[in-house]
């Protein structure tokens, strides 16, 4: 029985010409082996799955042929020196982990034998992949060794954290950079793929993995095969998200729809459908600030064709950046960018998203302010000033709820014991009962901040007057909780 090869294995590139994007790196490297122009090293660094570790082994193909009587830029592929360089067990050809290899030890080992001539290719390669992992020490034991290394020794290091790399060993190599694909260009290999191996797939399923692969064809690859393995009929849009836990992209153009529409309570309930659906957080966090991202992008007039969306996606991508000021864009990128960062560590994620769906409202469609009317014939009797509309006190608590919960989640649990009385003149008045004494000092040493958070509610300078209440407390249901509470708020600060 023969052993079924997975995709990324099957149609690894074998050649140059198979090689696929990185047309600045085959093409230079193509060039040094006609020049017979080689260095002693290499430096490969990109994003994963781009092709650093297939384009090494190509070029030791290159260099070790034994078809030609001198390296090629046309490897065989069929004598020996190819098939085992292709199948990594060639003698001669060593492939290295950076990361289990790390230390002075093995890299001393490997000094001692570079020394000895190949058995029989014409140059010993070492393939040494994570090279960013190697410990400093060994890193300088290999210093002398690639400035003066045998002359059939060569040298090939990948990486994905090249700034990793000590720049001493950088200056003795030739870097390549290897970009990450574009949407396009991994649907392209994907379409390729599906037609070779007969499998059933939509063209809006194959742009959404060519999305979530971010640039890496192998990464593609490897989720096509797993999707015609679990949906072998044909692979649907919805299969890709459910597999894959996406968010479907209608829910983000829904989001700024109501956004746009300044609808507050549609927007909760909203939050409260992405919770009772089970999607995950940090998925619609990364899916909205993409969203964003492309809307800005369509605005600015950035390339289109390079998100991976279809045409009706750039459409309505293009209807909402009509509505948004670019000031107002590039604000909410930074609010969703600083709340992504708080959906790491919170939690309370629900309370967050909330609070991150009524500030964007707030940006995107601000209370109105009272319009000037018409200039009368006659000067106009003095007055009054006329002022907005000032907010209920029971939005402005909650509201400020939310603001503290998102700024310093701890200090919600004191306010959660706390009674607002009034909302007049810009001062909020607020009391505790009597059992709460300690509470009552904790949110004094925090005014300040209350203070800036209530300002930012009511959008005026705002002051909070915190007091004890004369009232009896009788049998407060939360008085019983009270101790409990206060040991969890000094634990947490």
């Amino acid at each position: 029985m023969t052993d079924r090869k997975v995709l990324t294995l099957k149609y690894r590139p074998q050649t140059f010409d198979e090689l696929l994007v990185q047309e600045h790196v085959k093409r230079t490297l193509k060039k040094a082996i006609e020049h017979n122009r080689f260095a002693n090293a290499y430096l490969f660094a990109g994003p994963r799955g781009v092709g650093k570790t297939t384009t090494a082994r190509i070029l030791s193909k290159c260099l070790d042929c034994l078809n030609t009587d001198k390296p090629t830029v046309t490897p065989c592929n069929k004598c020996s020196a190819c098939v085992e360089i292709s199948q990594s067990r060639s003698m001669d050809v060593l492939e290295i982990d950076g990361a289990s290899n790390r230390g002075i030890d093995q890299v001393r080992e490997l000094r001692e034998n570079i020394k000895y001539a190949p058995s029989s290719l014409r140059y010993k390669v070492y393939i040494i992949d994570e090279v960013h992992m190697l410990t400093e020490p060994a890193f300088n034991a290999l210093l002398k060794t690639l400035e003066e290394p045998p002359p059939h020794a060569k040298f090939i290091f990948a990486t994905t954290s090249a700034n990793k790399v000590l720049p001493t060993i950088i200056s003795r190599c030739q870097r390549f950079d290897f970009r990450k694909a574009t949407p396009d260009e991994i649907v392209g290999r994907l379409r390729w793929l599906a037609k070779q191996e007969s499998i059933a797939v939509s063209d809006e399923a194959l742009l959404a993995i060519g999305r979530r692969a971010d640039g890496s064809i192998r990464d593609g690859e490897s989720i096509l095969e797993q999707l015609a393995t679990y949906r072998p009929e044909q692979i649907e849009l919805p299969d890709v998200e459910e597999l894959l836990g996406l968010v479907p992209g209608e829910v983000f153009f829904s989001y700024v729809d109501l956004l746009l529409q300044g609808d507050t309570a549609g927007l909760l309930r909203f939050v409260n459908n992405i919770f009772e659906k089970g999607h995950d957080l940090f998925e619609f966090y990364t899916g909205l600030v993409e969203h964003f991202r492309n809307i800005l992008l369509i605005q600015a007039g950035g390339p289109a064709e390079n998100l991976g969306l279809l045409p009706a996606e750039i459409t309505r991508l293009e209807e909402q950046a009509k509505q948004f000021s670019r000031a107002g864009l590039i604000k909410a990128l930074e609010i969703l960018l600083r709340a992504e960062e708080q959906a790491k560590y919170t939690r309370m994620p629900r309370v967050v998203l909330e609070y991150l769906a009524l500030e964007l409202t707030t940006l995107v469609c601000p209370e109105p302010q009272t319009a000037p009317g018409p200039a009368p014939a006659d000067p106009p009797p003095v007055r009054p000033t006329t002022r907005s509309k000032q907010p209920s006190l029971d939005s402005v608590w909650q509201e400020l709820r939310l603001k503290t919960s998102a700024r310093k989640p701890v200090l919600t649990k004191s306010l959660d014991l706390a009674h607002p009385e009034s909302y007049e003149k810009d001062t909020v008045t607020v009391s505790l009962t009597r059992e709460h004494q300690p509470v009552l000092e904790k949110l004094k040493a925090e005014q300040n901040l209350l203070e800036e958070l209530l300002s930012e509610v009511t959008g005026r300078p705002t002051t909070i007057q915190l007091h004890l209440s004369r009232k009896a407390a009788g049998k407060d249901p939360q008085a019983e909780r009270i101790t409990g509470i206060l040991g969890e708020v000094e634990e947490e600060r």
